[in-house]
């Protein structure tokens, strides 16, 4: 359907029909929404999803979805921050990090409309870099790199590998300085900023957030190794494997601010999946609770939060019970709002 002219609606779902290699009309999302009361709203090359859900704003929408991928739901989202709207977040995308933290079942979009009829009100961080909204993260290095590829869309696999070999020989690196708790890092590999802490001490949950309410973001620098690994994704994982044992190629902190300084007057990035180019100096912020969520009662929820390994380098892994990824969400992972009806 076409943004409309005249009526208003309670609803307004914002979708991006390429997402997730054609998922929204895979299943058959805009007809379910709209058999529910809402009217759903394509991106189109003149419509992008923020113009979009302003203008469904303007014309009186009360509530905001979006159906996409992870930058589709952050040009929603600092809309419907903006004007205090609900946000409906449908798993859409390939990966739907996101939604997935949420706790929504991002196997399949459909239970997510069900927050329509008999939805929870909470309340979660945005993080913002500049004046622009993530809800995922912000990285240099290699990643911000490859999402400037012009084939990156269509073949992710092979653009990384197109864009790796500058990175692995040590030639390429983020032109700038982090601070962090260890003092400022020059020229790090990698650098990536997170809403709210990935969590990092258990293989299984590795790159989850437990809960996108503690008002603080993550940071992870990787260091420039002193000679280049023949793999940098396996030795970036590999080093965040270990932390809780000693390892000087990753500083992983928390933290309201985190501030690049750089030399350039103005560094690439990836914000939430998409490319950018931001002046420096470059600083990432948190805002605690500004995004209004509106969710299904029923969902998979984040997994519990699994018992830390100990620390050092003769630590032995701590055996805990296999918990299927289907319970409710910690109590802590998404602050409740009482007294909010569930569909405005």
């Amino acid at each position: 359907m076409a943004p409309s002219t005249g009526a208003t609606t309670q609803v307004v779902v914002v979708t991006n029909p390429h997402a997730g290699g054609g998922k929204p009309d895979r299943f058959d999302l805009p007809g379910r929404a709209e058999s529910m009361g809402a009217q759903v709203w394509p991106t189109s090359a003149g419509h992008d999803a923020g113009i979009l859900a302003r203008r469904a704003v303007q014309q009186g929408a009360q509530v905001l979805g979006v159906a996409g991928g992870d930058g589709t739901v952050s040009a929603v989202a600092a809309v419907a921050a903006d004007t205090d709207r609900p946000l409906l977040v449908i798993p859409a995308g390939t990966r739907n990090h996101f939604a997935r933290d949420l706790g929504l079942d991002i196997r399949t979009p459909v239970p997510a409309l069900n927050a329509l009829h008999d939805g929870v009100s909470a309340r979660v961080d945005l993080g913002m870099v500049g004046s622009h909204v993530f809800v995922n993260n912000v990285s240099f290095g290699i990643y911000a790199h490859a999402l400037l590829e012009p084939g990156y869309r269509k073949d992710k696999a092979r653009t990384f590998a197109t864009a790796a070999p500058g990175y692995l020989r040590g030639e390429q690196w983020v032109e700038a300085d982090v601070d962090t708790p260890q003092g400022p890092v020059t020229s790090p590999q990698v650098v990536l900023v997170s809403n709210n802490p990935y969590h990092l001490a258990t293989p299984r949950y590795l790159g989850r957030r437990l809960s996108l309410t503690t008002g603080l973001l993550g940071s992870i620098v990787l260091k420039r190794p002193t000679t280049p690994p023949p793999d940098l994704l396996y030795y970036l994982r590999d080093q965040l494997h270990r932390q809780g044992a000693a390892t000087p190629a990753v500083i992983t902190w928390s933290a309201t601010s985190i501030t690049l300084h750089s030399t350039n007057r103005r560094l690439h990035a990836g914000i939430d999946g998409e490319p950018a180019t931001l002046p420096t100096p470059i600083t990432c912020t948190i805002r605690p609770g500004a995004l209004h969520v509106l969710l299904p009662k029923n969902r998979p929820g984040t997994p519990p939060h699994p018992r830390p390994r100990p620390p050092g380098p003769q630590r032995t892994r701590t055996a805990t019970p296999h918990r299927p990824e289907t319970g409710q969400p910690p109590e802590n992972a998404l602050r409740r709002e009482p007294g909010k009806p569930s569909g405005a």
